[in-house]
């Protein structure tokens, strides 16, 4: 990821879920919240509710590969996290890739030349 920092700190998160926008989809909620900053900053939470281990990772693997692949059609300056809920497992990529989209756009993260999906 070029233009981006990974999210690790537990305060950033907390203050994602009080005070950021969100928006919902069967497999995922998106959170986002501008950072004052000259890059995005990614983070992505899996509950133990998922599954095991190896489950939970290839759930995250999924959508850090999504937000890579999207990653020069976001906006910069803005903490971006993602929460994968139960329908993420068992969700086909493409699925993931369109819900991953249609909340980006909902929240007006993308570039305004791109918001159509694909």
């Amino acid at each position: 990821m070029k233009y981006t920092v990974s999210l690790k700190e537990n305060r950033v998160f907390r203050r994602l879920y009080a005070k950021g926008k969100s928006a919902v989809s069967p497999a995922m909620v998106l959170y986002c919240r501008k950072n004052g900053r000259k890059e995005n900053r990614y983070g992505i939470t899996v509950s133990t509710k998922l599954g095991k281990a190896v489950t939970r990772n290839r759930v995250r693997r999924r959508l850090r590969e999504i937000y890579r692949l999207n990653e020069d059609r976001f906006l910069p300056g803005y903490d971006i996290v993602v929460v994968a809920r139960v329908r993420a497992v068992h969700s086909q990529y493409a699925d993931l890739n369109k819900q991953f989209l249609r909340l980006a756009n909902k929240l007006q993260l993308l570039h305004p030349l791109e918001e159509k999906e694909p």
